[in-house]
């Protein structure tokens, strides 16, 4: 079980949804894939993804709006939100919630994957809503092991060429799916205590703080720099986290 947090842990909690929050304020995602980066260095990703929860889910329900364009749009990505749920919840059952070396070494090299593709530019070709499915399914598993989301369910709405409202839309109905099917999951595997959703239900004001404050930045700072700059930190810690994690690993030699 999760050990209490030590008041140092507190301030960094804090801190790192706050952080989290800017980067959601500059550039429009970012809050699951930084607090989980950020928090894995000193808690179980299990743990991290359950003080997520909540506030990843009314930021991303406020990212939904308007409600009159969400009917066609959940038409058009139903087959993402479906294969997501089957996927996080079919990879639950089989490996629990995300914890140990394997889980911190898998959340390394999807940031890894994740900071590559975007600084490299790369792109899925015009994507078909038909493969909806086997992108939701993909994501699914990403998700269930990593409790990061952008992977590949982002590149797959970027590769419908939605125009930029509707994007942004589709990225914050898939993060509210992807955020229901996860808890579901930590709260399955008991990972998703009473103590958790208080703190993660606290954790909101932080997180609502960095997203004003990433807000008023996003109109001083490119985005274009800031998501570069942002891309190479995810890569950089990605690396740490995977290599630290290595030693605790069966069958690892030291």
């Amino acid at each position: 079980m999760q050990a209490a947090l030590a008041p140092w842990q507190w301030l960094a909690v804090i801190a790192i949804f706050v952080a989290a929050g800017c980067v959601k304020g500059v550039i429009g995602l970012g809050l699951p894939t930084i607090s989980m980066a950020l928090l894995a260095v000193f808690m179980l990703p299990s743990h991290a993804a359950a003080l997520l929860v909540v506030p990843s889910l009314l930021s991303n329900l406020w990212q939904m709006r308007p409600a009159r364009t969400l009917g066609p749009l959940l038409r058009r990505t139903g087959l993402l939100q479906l294969g997501t749920v089957i996927g996080t919840l079919l990879a639950g059952l089989v490996w629990g919630a995300p914890a140990g070396a394997w889980a911190s070494v898998i959340l390394g090299g999807v940031l890894c994957v994740y900071a590559a593709s975007g600084l490299a530019g790369w792109q899925l070709p015009p994507g078909s809503p038909r493969l909806g499915l086997f992108m939701g399914l993909a994501t699914g598993v990403v998700t269930a092991v990593s409790g990061v989301f952008v992977i590949p369910a982002v590149p797959y709405l970027q590769s419908l060429k939605l125009d930029r409202d509707a994007l942004v839309q589709a990225m914050g109905l898939s993060f509210t799916v992807s955020t229901l099917a996860l808890s579901v999951n930590l709260a399955v595997a008991g990972a998703f205590r009473l103590a958790d959703v208080a703190t993660s239900c606290a954790l909101v004001v932080p997180t609502l703080i960095g997203m004003s404050l990433g807000t008023a930045l996003r109109r001083r700072l490119s985005p274009q720099v800031f998501r570069r700059c942002f891309l190479v930190s995810l890569a950089v810690l990605g690396v740490y986290l995977a290599a630290s994690a290595l030693p605790g690993m069966p069958g690892h030699q030291g």
